[in-house]
């Protein structure tokens, strides 16, 4: 929440909504008192939430709705024209990391708008170098460029653009050639710095990458076997801490 409040600062006419489900009860002793009892603690938790954060921001509202999470945020999102979804990971358990990488996956995958991912430890310096991972299939086809582009130009950061691969030797084949023409009829105004890494640990070599560039953002376009499934479903937890200071922007495709 402080994170989006930092990051949105720069951003004209921004209005930010702390947003809690709380799920439902189907049990016949339950009251209509005690109902509304819930509605009222999640809306005052959200208040102290807001007072927080606030420092001064006032374009800052509360709701609290019963139901499931991810159709009521769907749902919101839609009906309110929402521009992008800012949720937190945490967890000290791997069955807490599960459950959190669960529910974020579900958000991403039914909603018509960018999510933004924030660890734990993420400390807003601005969003000035930004990495986009793209798998070179299909570019011109399968990559959401009006989305993308919607971001750039509202942070305005230097892009660099990275593949991935265990296959990649010193000279990139015809294929990659091509989808690299594709990247750049796209998205050649924003100057991008192409990168095609040699990697047999997808990750790995996205934290390599992130770290010597001091990348401050990455986005990414989920698909079945993106990154994102790999990072939240990965048993190592380290491979979780190598992103704690680095958001992760998914746009829908």
């Amino acid at each position: 929440a402080r994170y989006a409040v930092e990051f949105s600062r720069e951003i004209p006419g921004v209005h930010i909504t702390l947003y809690h489900v709380y799920s439902r009860i189907s049990l016949a002793t339950l009251a209509s008192k005690d109902e509304g009892s819930r509605q009222l603690v999640s809306e005052a938790e959200l208040k102290s939430v807001q007072e927080k954060i606030a420092e001064g921001n006032t374009n800052i509202s509360c709701v609290a709705e019963e139901g499931s999470f991810v159709e009521n945020i769907s749902d919101y999102v839609m009906g309110n024209y929402i521009d992008m979804v800012v949720m937190g990971i945490t967890g000290s358990s791997r069955i807490t990391q599960v459950f959190m990488g669960t529910n974020t996956l579900n958000v991403i995958r039914h909603i018509n708008c960018p999510v933004m991912i924030i660890p734990p430890d993420a400390k807003c310096t601005g969003i000035k170098k930004v990495l986009f991972t793209s798998d070179f299939k299909d570019v011109a086809r399968t990559t959401p460029f009006v989305s993308l582009k919607k971001i750039l130009d509202e942070f305005k950061p230097h892009l660099d653009i990275l593949n991935v691969d265990s296959e990649h030797y010193v000279e990139l084949t015809e294929d990659f050639k091509i989808e690299r023409e594709a990247m750049e009829d796209k998205l050649g105004t924003y100057n991008p710095n192409f990168s095609f890494l040699r990697a047999y640990d997808f990750l790995d070599g996205i934290n390599s990458f992130v770290e010597s560039k001091n990348i401050d953002a990455i986005i990414t376009v989920p698909r079945k076997h993106s990154f994102l499934s790999q990072l939240f479903k990965t048993s190592h937890t380290k491979k979780l801490a190598y992103y704690s200071h680095v958001p992760i922007i998914a746009i829908p495709y």
